[in-house]
């Protein structure tokens, strides 16, 4: 049974958590993922506010356990996060996080949850995990250079065709084929698996071929589905597309945010609360925080994306789809400001080319990523310091 002292900490842990959870909500993986549809008016506001609600929730319950493990055992070697250091890191994360939503500073909170726990378990006597920061790093670096050229080559792609007809149907089948092979929490008792994978049990044929087979089904039967909704109407088809991607976007967001808030609670908890419980409150608090927090932003934010139209936003949000599920299967902790941040840059140069990119913000974009990550670490390491003086 618990002592007074340590259920305390628990639910200070919990709380600074939720409201972590609320924060990424209401913020960027609420408000990002259904704005172009939004601009494109391809969806109402609140009934964006509402989709991205349940399927930020979704990818929580059912991707979230890569990252979360990843935050809370996999930053630091040679020690175990104690009770304190949790509710530290948890603490200057909430209130960073705070500062960001409410006084509308670009924090990143990938950049800062990881600096924060970086910092204190530093403090704590931990030795640095090298080989994960390496993980890490390389993605963080790779994330612009990919996401803005996977989404510079397919706004490219949609200039040279005329009619969507083709490539749409093209784009939508390479989809399908990714759904098919990224693994839920959900679909299997010890590992995660894919739906690839469970139609290959169920079919009972060679693995590696019933695997492919399975893939190309799904993905055949979304190129077709594509391909005969955008012959009944063009522009209609061009909408369910973009309101489907920001659907893929949005459960995705939730799978590869949700570690963010519930991560650190890991150590704390140990094996007496299930991961999945503990997945299923953080998801609870992306989807108030969508509900309650990200209307207002998703109309604010759509009115830039309006004049991107379709085409740039389905370049956009294609890469902003495969790196947030890059970084799920990996377990690494991304910033989902910056996935989406890069894709919209390379969709906007295919276009209008370095005339419609401000160097002077993008600047400043990459100094407030890595001045979050940097003042983070810093702040970890001072400030529990500074509370285990006291305790």
């Amino acid at each position: 049974m618990m002592s007074v002292g340590a259920l305390a900490t628990l639910l200070v842990a919990s709380l600074a958590s939720l409201f972590m959870a609320w924060a990424i909500g209401a913020g960027s993986s609420g408000s990002t993922p259904f704005a172009p549809a939004v601009g494109a008016n391809a969806i109402s506001v609140m009934r964006a506010g509402f989709l991205v609600g349940l399927l930020g929730f979704a990818g929580a319950v059912m991707q979230g356990a890569n990252v979360s493990k990843t935050v809370g055992t996999g930053l630091i070697q040679g020690v175990t996060l104690t009770p304190v250091a949790v509710v530290t890191v948890l603490g200057i994360g909430a209130t960073l996080v705070a500062v960001g939503v409410f006084a509308g500073y670009p924090i990143a909170t990938a950049f800062t949850v990881t600096g924060a726990v970086v910092g204190v378990g530093l403090a704590l006597g931990g030795d640095p995990a090298w080989a994960g920061y390496q993980e890490i790093v390389a993605l963080w670096v790779a994330v612009p250079f990919v996401g803005g050229g996977v989404a510079f080559a397919t706004a490219k792609a949609f200039l040279a065709f005329e009619r969507e007809q083709i490539l749409v149907p093209l784009l939508g089948g390479l989809v399908g084929i990714i759904v098919a092979n990224i693994r839920f929490d959900v679909l299997g008792e010890e590992s995660a698996r894919s739906i690839a994978q469970v139609a290959a049990e169920a079919a009972g044929g060679p693995a590696t071929a019933a695997i492919v087979v399975a893939s190309l089904a799904l993905g055949v039967a979304v190129a077709v589905l594509l391909w005969w909704d955008l012959g009944q109407d063009p522009v209609a088809g061009m909408r369910h597309f973009l309101v489907a991607m920001g659907g893929l976007v949005a459960f995705s967001a939730g799978g590869s945010q949700v570690g963010l808030a519930v991560g650190p609670l890991i150590p704390l908890v140990g094996e007496t609360v299930p991961l999945q419980m503990i997945l299923l409150g953080g998801g609870i608090g992306l989807l108030v925080g969508s509900w309650t927090g990200a209307t207002r932003m998703i109309k604010a934010i759509a009115q830039d994306y309006s004049s991107l139209g379709p085409r740039r936003s389905i370049s956009a949000l294609i890469p902003a789809f495969v790196l947030a599920q890059l970084a799920v299967f990996l377990g690494v902790p991304v910033s989902f400001n910056e996935i989406v941040v890069s894709a919209i840059m390379g969709s906007g140069l295919a276009v209008e080319g370095w005339e419609g990119v401000s160097a002077s913000k993008m600047g400043y974009t990459v100094l407030a990523w890595v001045g979050s990550l940097i003042f983070a670490i810093v702040v970890g390491y001072a400030g529990f310091r500074l509370v285990s003086l006291f305790l």
